[in-house]
């Protein structure tokens, strides 16, 4: 009987130690996406720094493919992401990127910036007509724009234009923002002109 007792009891000991070990597990894998955006965030800061200093942008870290373009402000300051060069996938892993194709913010024409619906463009769920986007480029330059439209779009059916007669910026991400699976067609798309 003893010995029934204590197998039952090294059982559950056993039992609970694999949960929490597969707790643990599961903690790791929802805050690891999280946690390397951030740390990107804070080496781009940093790359993006130097580049303020007059110097050219060097990538935020040595085997980087991508080096900060821009830095984007919203949410009256609460919101500040270092925007990359690029729009692949090994970018938008680590922060917002512009997208090639498209102007540089400031120039006539469609700046299209590329972010993750569940990191660094989560916050544009909450954006709303009329608020302020401020960019700054590495030479200082700043450039105000003001949300004009909100918009869902299927990929597939639709395009941004490319080709405006004033400066605009078009901020992308995946839609629905609480999807289960990532991808899919359908984006969300935040539209502002500039302002100056």
């Amino acid at each position: 009987m003893l010995q029934r007792v204590a197998s039952s009891r090294r059982f559950g000991r056993i039992a609970v130690s694999c949960l929490l070990c597969l707790g643990f597990w599961q903690f790791g894998q929802g805050a690891y996406i999280p946690a390397k955006a951030w740390v990107a965030q804070e080496m781009m800061q940093r790359a993006w720094q130097k580049a303020e200093g007059g110097n050219d942008a060097p990538p935020p870290w040595p085997w980087a493919d991508t080096r900060p373009v821009a830095k984007l402000s919203a949410r009256g300051g609460d919101i500040e992401l270092i925007i990359l060069e690029g729009g692949s996938g090994r970018t938008l892993a680590f922060g917002p990127g512009h997208l090639s194709i498209s102007v540089l913010p400031g120039e006539e024409g469609n700046s299209i910036i590329a972010g993750h619906r569940d990191t660094h463009f989560q916050f544009l769920q909450y954006l709303q007509r009329g608020e302020s986007i401020q960019v700054e480029l590495a030479n200082g330059r700043r450039h105000l724009y003001e949300v004009s439209d909100i918009d869902v779009v299927d990929s597939r059916r639709g395009s941004i234009i490319l080709d405006t007669d004033s400066p605009m910026l078009s901020l992308v991400t995946c839609y629905p923002f609480n999807a289960i699976e990532a991808g899919g067609p359908m984006r969300y798309v935040v539209t502002a002109k500039m302002i100056f």
